[in-house]
Formats: structure tokens, C-alpha cells, sequence
């Protein structure tokens, strides 16, 4: 029987008690969509998520060896761009949506990578995991997605180390100038359409909504400081389509 490296045995989580109902945002919600996720993300980000993401890796300057944990992992993208640009580096990659981290175990194997990526549920705003216990947390598309982002917010910051780094990529509506006009007209033109046909009507009037209603850049970094993470830098990409906010514990 294979067993569980230490790293692994040593970040074990026990599954979250989860809501049956439906509701916008939710585990069970993006359950429904879990098998074309990776297809709405490349819709919704303009193609540009890969890049995205491995700007994410390079900002956080991980040295080999480091265990990340991986919030809103999803179907562990991120967590493989980790893993891959870090030599011996490990992930935790936590999720509230049992589908989304059924089909992430599943491309970790065809990856190669199942010995240095743990894919567990968890919810963002109760880590069971005991403080310092990470070298760095990262959340991708996913704080949007949280009732009480303060509440994770601090909870990302209490698993850190002291000097670890805390990267939140998120999606957001671009403003100012000709290039942005022109990334709104394609969110609010012919995304809703694709989108719709791809994960359902409901969900994707979510997901939509959910970017617009999104914290301008410099009131979400408020928020991450309130919550006790040092906000370190805040880089619009794709004139102003996603953000990437840096922080460390406080």
C-alpha cells in the first residue's frame, strides 16, 4: 500500500461540514461547473490565466524545498506551477468543492506530481492547519468567492510564516483607457454568451457579477491590511483584468 510522505501526513486535514443547498459561490455551486472549469477560466480571463499565474510563482520567490498551501485550488493549476518552477517544493491544495479536487487528483497523476501535491477540502475562513505551518499561501480566483474575505484573510495570514509571502491573484474589472473599454465590452458582450452555454445560466451570472462587484485594487488592499497581512505590492496585470496583491504577516 503506497503511504503518505511525512509532509503530507503532517498538513492532514479533516473534511469540512458542507451546506447541501445550492448557493451562488458555494462548494456545492462550483461542483456544477467543476468539468468545464478549466475551459470557463481560460473564457473569463481572455486566455491570459497561464501567464497569470506564473507571474504569481516568480513574485513569490520561493526557495526549493518550500510548502505552499494553495486555497481555492480548484483543479490545482496553480498548485502545478508551483510545483513545477520549485525544485523539491510541496503544496497543500485545500478546495470546498469535492468535484473541483476530484478532477484536481486526477490531473495531478497524469502530471506526475501526486507525491508533492495533497488535495483535501477545507473552507479558507477555518484552517485547521496550526500557525507559521507554511512558507507561503496563495489563492487564485477564489477571495471573491468568500463570505467573510476578512476572516480568510487572517486566517492566510495566521498559517504563514514570519517573511512568507501571501499571493492573491483575482480577477477584476478593467478601467481606463482604450484597451480596457474595449476587455469590458468583451466581458459584458460575448462572455455572458459563452459563458452562459458553458456552465449554466445561474452560475455564470454568479461568476460574472461576482468580478464587477469586486473591491477596487486599493480597497481590497485595506481589507488585507485590517486583516493582518503588510500589503508588499499590488500589480494590475492585462491593463487591469486581474490583480495580483502581495502581502506578509504582520
Amino acid at each position: 500500500m503506497w503511504a503518505s510522505p511525512l509532509w503530507m501526513e503532517a498538513h492532514a486535514c479533516s473534511p469540512p461540514m458542507t451546506n447541501p443547498d445550492w448557493r451562488a459561490g458555494s462548494g456545492q455551486m462550483f461542483d456544477a461547473i467543476a468539468h468545464r472549469y478549466d475551459l470557463l477560466n481560460r473564457i473569463l480571463s481572455l486566455g491570459l490565466d497561464t501567464r497569470w499565474r506564473s507571474r504569481t510563482v516568480r513574485e513569490l520567490g520561493l526557495a526549493p524545498g518550500s510548502c505552499v498551501l494553495d486555497l481555492a485550488t480548484g483543479t490545482a493549476d496553480l498548485a502545478r506551477s508551483i510545483l513545477e518552477t520549485v525544485p523539491q517544493s510541496t503544496v497543500v491544495g485545500l478546495d470546498l468543492s469535492a468535484q473541483m479536487v476530484r478532477i484536481g487528483a486526477e490531473k495531478t497523476k497524469k502530471w506526475g506530481l501526486a507525491r508533492r501535491l495533497a488535495l483535501q477540502m477545507g473552507d479558507a475562513q477555518n484552517l485547521c492547519y496550526v500557525d507559521a505551518a507554511f512558507d507561503a499561501v496563495t489563492m487564485a480566483f477564489g477571495i471573491r468567492n468568500v463570505p467573510d474575505r476578512s476572516k480568510a484573510l487572517a486566517e492566510m495570514a495566521r498559517v504563514t510564516k514570519q517573511k512568507g509571502r501571501i499571493a492573491i491573484l483575482e480577477l477584476s474589472e478593467p478601467q481606463g483607457g482604450v484597451f480596457s473599454s474595449l476587455a469590458r465590452a468583451y466581458v459584458h458582450g460575448l462572455v455572458p454568451r459563452i459563458g452562459a452555454i458553458l456552465s449554466g445560466a445561474k452560475e455564470y451570472r454568479y461568476l460574472q457579477s461576482s468580478i464587477a462587484a469586486f473591491p477596487k485594487a486599493e480597497d481590497f488592499a485595506d481589507v488585507m491590511e485590517r486583516s493582518g497581512i503588510h500589503v508588499l505590492g499590488i500589480h494590475p496585470l492585462s491593463f487591469g483584468a486581474c490583480h495580483l496583491f502581495l502581502g506578509e504577516p504582520n
